[in-house]
């Protein structure tokens, strides 16, 4: 039985990309934007699978090499394999972890499946991207905001129609945050003509997407410390070594709270 919050009429960005992930956590009418979507844009299936090596990398990098032990992971999208908790929990068992999202599968899903281990913590906070006060609020039950956090924000920002409002989003969550958190974001750009074509399929689908320049992701990143190889394809972020991946129409970058 479905759930009556879970409106299966409108596609929903994460059932959408769940299905272009190969997953099966989606309705007719998610599969049929993500099948317009691929029409539009063949390269799409490898931006969702770019972003989602991004976030394993990243996580990994912030729960090892720069020992952070928080996590606040904005738009977590639909359960799959090496979850923000497990690869963070695997590097240091003692990892809290706070999920965000405002779609009712995800959350559903979540609570089911995205279990913490014994030493750390997994919360979820239901909120959209645009209210990072109650964000903050509630995920202070969780994480202690005095010490570094690493924030993870995936393919997120483009639901924030205005890039001011996105940035000052931004702004807000590092505010919250003292010296030596993270931030990692990736999202999709206007670099191509077909991404372009597929924002304009996306909009007349029921769900708009806002992309931004290579730039605009560049300028979430004011005032922190970019690690290298700075704003990038997201295909192209720490490459596995003797492998050239091809640019995408997707970019991110890391960076450093000083």
């Amino acid at each position: 039985m479905i759930d009556p919050k879970i409106d299966v009429t409108r596609p929903s960005s994460a059932r959408v990309w769940n299905y272009l992930l190969g997953g099966k956590d989606n309705f007719a009418v998610d599969r049929e934007l993500g099948d317009a979507l691929r029409t539009a844009n063949p390269g799409i299936v490898g931006v969702a699978q770019a972003q989602r090596r991004f976030l394993i990398e990243a996580v990994t990098l912030f729960a090892g090499e720069a020992g952070i032990r928080q996590f606040l992971d904005i738009g977590t999208g639909l359960p799959t394999a090496n979850n923000t908790h497990e690869v963070a929990q695997r590097v240091a068992p003692e990892s809290r972890i706070v999920y965000v999202d405002n779609d009712p599968l995800v959350l559903a899903h979540a609570r089911a499946l995205l279990t913490s281990s014994s030493s750390g913590t997994t919360a979820y906070v239901d909120s959209h991207v645009e209210d990072p006060e109650r964000i903050l609020s509630e995920a202070a039950e969780t994480l202690d905001f005095s010490k570094p956090v690493a924030l993870t924000m995936i393919g997120i920002l483009g639901n924030v129609a205005d890039y001011a409002q996105a940035r000052s989003i931004v702004e807000r969550l590092l505010a919250a945050v003292p010296s030596g958190s993270f931030l990692a974001v990736s999202d999709g750009t206007s670099t191509s003509a077909e991404s372009v074509e597929s924002q304009r399929v996306a909009k007349g689908g029921g769900h708009p997407y806002n992309l931004r320049t290579p730039e605009e992701i560049g300028g979430y990143f004011e005032g922190l410390e970019l690690l290298e190889p700075g704003v990038v394809p997201t295909s192209q972020w720490r490459p596995q070594p003797g492998t050239e991946p091809a640019a995408l129409d997707v970019y991110c970058a890391v960076g450093r709270k000083p």
